[in-house]
């Protein structure tokens, strides 16, 4: 028995949106220089349980304490006070401002900026060296990769003296090398005395980062645990109420004809930068061919071009047609008609429009389809009685076809876009980062649906960060690396160590090697 009052504890903590319970009479104590995970599937109300111990929302019943003693926490200012500080897993950074600046932002000494910012500078070379956060205070936010942008959010936290730190998803968006410098730096915060709250669905992360993991399941909580006692089996059905399966049971493929051909394929972005360096690659029926890489050595530019988001040179044959790469005929909408569907990497920003509903996005790409006009108008009733057997298909949670995209949590507005694609029944399917930030019960779901449209003779072309992923789906498994095909492997024949000096630029192969 310790007298250490708790860092955070939570009693009888309840939120109602309406008719949804999003959090019912949720009790949690978290020790203070401890590292205590809380998991959960999408909808389960991890968030907003975070969102009113950080000030967004009010609870509608319960109380907090901060150090063993209760206190009123009516918005963000007030937890920041109670040294409190937020990462969120969608950053709330103003892009074209600097690091410095972006750190000061509300926390300004005064009228007169350049103290602030002396003294900010100060402090940020400070922090910087005590918890390995290295970033140039001088950078313009937008132009930083997405690991260091977190940096910066954990950097504006400190510089508010938070003792409490809370990240929800914070690995959703980084690579794994990001990903593991994070921990040496979650590492280093426990090691000073801070506490961690980690919003996550990765039991892997868990298992390495925690001391302690809470549970909750459909807005309860459902058990909290040493993590030293526990297992990722244990976990994952106290949080999806079943058992899981964790790995990806798949019979092996039955390959057909080379349904997509890529040859030599070369693009250049806005900025005049070569993205795609002479990619050539075959995709046939019936199979996963995974594509493995650290983010930024375009595996995007491929996607995109592919789908019709951006032009290129180069040839792309679809059943022996080839498809334009430029020009009239090469956008997205004409990728579709010729039975190319794609579930862009980027959810929020490229496969949904988010103050609209989940009904108008299920058909948002294939509106002009005949089946959904009446007339010259489009029939709505249609198309909501197709999306309400989408959701229902899918599980999409709160199963609300008039709910706003941005009002589902990020997995579900993933499988809103894997059901709009999915259902279409395209030949050749482009999936990016599939289950990024996806909880483990829908994990499960997106990958069935993958391996089931393979033994149905589709093509899937699968971009994921996630090495597991890309072994567990993929038939065969290409690398890539600053703009060029390393090599193809095959997944039994091959470990994370080569795929992982493939994705860094080094090959046994001569002919990439000096292309390099």
């Amino acid at each position: 028995m310790t007298d250490t009052a708790p860092a955070i504890e939570l009693k009888g903590i309840s939120k109602a949106f309406g008719p949804v319970q999003a959090n019912k009479d949720i009790s949690i104590r978290v020790m203070p220089g401890t590292i205590h995970g809380i998991i959960g599937e999408n909808g389960a109300g991890k968030s907003t349980l975070m969102s009113i111990l950080y000030g967004f929302y009010r609870a509608d019943a319960g109380e907090i304490f901060v150090g063993g003693r209760k206190t009123e926490i009516p918005d963000s200012q007030a937890a920041i006070a109670a040294g409190i500080g937020m990462v969120f897993q969608h950053f709330k950074l103003v892009q074209n401002f600097t690091v410095l600046e972006n750190v000061i932002l509300g926390a300004e000494d005064g009228r007169l900026l350049r103290p602030s910012l002396a003294k900010a500078r100060a402090a940020l070379k400070s922090l910087a060296e005590e918890y390995e956060l290295a970033v140039d205070p001088d950078a313009l936010v937008e132009t930083l990769s997405v690991g260091h942008q977190q940096r910066v959010e954990i950097l504006k936290a400190l510089y508010r003296q938070a003792d409490i730190l809370i990240l929800d998803e914070p690995t959703g968006v980084l690579t794994p090398a990001e990903a593991d410098h994070l921990f040496r730096i979650l590492d280093n915060l426990r090691a000073e005395g801070k506490t961690i709250i980690l919003i996550t669905h990765k039991l892997r992360e868990i298992m390495e980062i925690t001391d302690t993991v809470s549970v909750m399941r459909r807005g309860e909580m459902t058990a909290t645990v040493k993590t030293a006692e526990t297992s990722p089996q244990e976990l994952a059905e106290l949080m999806v109420g079943r058992k899981v399966l964790l790995r990806v049971d798949k019979a092996p493929a039955q390959v057909g004809e080379t349904l997509l051909k890529i040859e030599n394929l070369r693009h250049v972005d806005e900025k005049g930068v070569e993205r795609l360096r002479g990619i050539s690659l075959d995709l046939r029926a019936g199979e996963v061919l995974g594509i493995a890489g650290v983010a930024g050595n375009g595996q995007s530019e491929l996607l995109q071009v592919l789908g019709g988001c951006a032009e290129a040179e180069g040839t792309v044959t679809l059943r022996g047609a080839t498809l334009p790469l430029s020009g009239a005929g090469s956008d997205g909408r004409a990728r579709r008609a010729a039975g190319i569907g794609h579930v862009p990497e980027d959810r929020q920003h490229e496969g949904l429009i988010m103050p609209c509903t989940a009904w108008e996005n299920s058909v948002f790409g294939y509106h002009r389809d005949p089946a959904w006009q009446k007339g010259l108008i489009m029939d709505q009733a249609a198309i909501r009685a197709d999306a309400a057997g989408k959701i229902e298909r899918f599980d999409v949670r709160p199963p609300n076809p008039n709910l706003a995209a941005k009002n589902f949590s990020g997995g579900n507005q993933q499988k809103i876009v894997l059901a709009r694609e999915i259902e279409r029944n395209p030949d050749v399917l482009l999936i990016g980062q599939p289950t990024r930030g996806v909880d483990i019960g829908a994990i499960e779901f997106i990958h069935q649906e993958i391996i089931r449209l393979r033994d149905q003779g589709k093509a899937i072309l699968l971009v994921s960060v996630e090495l597991d992923e890309i072994f567990a789906l993929s038939d065969r498994i290409a690398v890539m690396f600053d703009g060029r095909i390393m090599g193809i492997r095959d997944p039994d024949a091959t470990d994370q160590r080569e795929l992982g000096l493939m994705m860094a630029g080094i090959t046994d192969d001569p002919k990439v090697a000096l292309a390099i």
